[in-house]
């Protein structure tokens, strides 16, 4: 039986997730089960999503998944790269998935794996940091490589799905996977970018959130009734704003050797982080103090962000030990029974899993108990809730 692999952040969960969904069934097969690798309660960004894990894979349950699976805290807050192996490794792990299905604006395979071939050439690699050594940021050094390799193709990679197949790709290959790649056209609007289409994006919908607006018209009918409870339950939306003062307490409390620590923290970066913190006010003021054409924010934003949690560079080296399963249905547990690696159910039984497992859930865990901090209802807040929370089931 084929089984699909997506990999996702459901920042909050919306039309074109769905979508995708079932543009996969119809390339791979309509009765295929979907498996989703999520990020948790942090993502790629290095922000903390907008709602809970817990919900946001009820969210993909409801809207046709029938399993989701956690991406450890480690890989959620990485590069591209990193975020790519870490959550195409679990898949791979779980040894049961046939597919791996990944949206692109490119809408078709054969540009992409010409660019992550060329991506993950030792010669081009040198180049790149060559260029980088020279002061370009490493997107526009990797575009500038590739587009003498490729030609105009390499432009593909200015767009941000794009850019993550390409690193799907290229784990891929790393892992000598058997997993078959497929991937369907994005039709949402550019991330970020204002637009009268009927799928937003992401980004949009996240903004729509902060402004106080109401998003249903652009998630499914389900996805719409649990945000709402959420809202009002004053679990969401949890955004940047409202954790900066546990950040700031958080960052003034580390070392300069803590920043220096971190993932990225290259070419004086961490000392330059560390003086941001005591010199500035809030978070975002610490960013803007740090930032330089060399060092784009998101990169920034993840380095504050594995500062406040406990993430240094030598932190879950490789891929994940483990998956945690947060929603599944009957199908989905049946998948299971196959699984080759690790899979969490009940959080309790972490502490006879090892240390490689026990160190990282108890990260994730602690991350929680960050990220709750948070909500808008002080009831809320309460500890611990990560080792009493099982997975939800239909």
């Amino acid at each position: 039986m084929n089984v699909i692999g997506v990999v996702g952040e459901f920042n909050p969960f919306h039309l074109g997730h769905e979508e995708h969904f079932k543009k996969s069934r119809a390339q791979v097969g309509e009765d295929a089960p979907v498996l989703c690798v999520m990020s948790g309660d942090f993502v790629q960004r290095g922000e903390p999503a907008c709602f809970d894990k817990h919900v946001r894979a009820r969210m993909a349950l409801a809207a046709g998944a029938d399993l989701v699976m956690e991406l450890p805290l480690p890989w959620c807050v990485s590069s591209a790269e990193r975020f790519a192996l870490g959550a195409v490794g679990l898949l791979d792990g779980l040894g049961f998935v046939t597919h791996l299905s990944f949206g692109s604006e490119a809408g078709q395979l054969r540009p992409l794996k010409a660019l992550a071939a060329a991506a993950a050439d030792p010669d081009n690699l040198a180049r790149i940091r060559g260029e980088m050594a020279g002061g370009m940021p490493f997107a526009a050094a990797r575009e500038k490589v590739l587009a003498q390799v490729l030609g105009p193709a390499a432009r593909l990679l200015e767009s941000p799905n794009n850019i993550l197949a390409v690193e799907y790709l290229k784990a891929l290959e790393t892992l000598g996977s058997v997993m078959e790649p497929v991937t369907t056209a994005r039709t949402e609007s550019r991330h970020d970018c204002p637009s009268d289409e009927a799928v937003r994006s992401a980004g949009q919908l996240r903004a729509m959130l902060a402004a106080g607006e109401n998003i249903a018209a652009y998630v499914p009918g389900p996805v719409a009734g649990m945000i709402a409870g959420e809202m009002a339950a004053g679990r969401g939306p949890v955004t940047m704003e409202r954790l900066d003062t546990a950040m700031m307490a958080r960052l003034r409390l580390l070392t300069r050797e803590d920043f220096c620590a971190l993932p990225d923290a290259t070419e004086g970066l961490g000392n330059r982080f560390y003086r941001a913190v005591h010199d500035e006010g809030t978070v975002m003021e610490a960013l803007a103090a740090v930032k330089t054409k060399r060092y784009p924010l998101s990169r920034l934003r993840r380095m504050a962000l594995c500062a406040a949690l406990g993430i240094r560079a030598d932190t879950g080296a490789g891929t994940p030990p483990y998956a945690r399963l947060l929603a599944s249905t009957q199908r989905g547990r049946t998948l299971l029974r196959g699984a080759k690696m690790p899979v969490v159910t009940k959080p309790a039984a972490v502490k006879e899993m090892g240390p490689a497992v026990r160190d990282i859930f108890t990260l994730t865990a602690a991350a929680r108990d960050f990220y709750v901090l948070g909500c808008g209802a002080p009831g809320e807040r309460t500890g611990g809730s990560d080792w009493r929370t099982g997975p939800a089931t239909v």
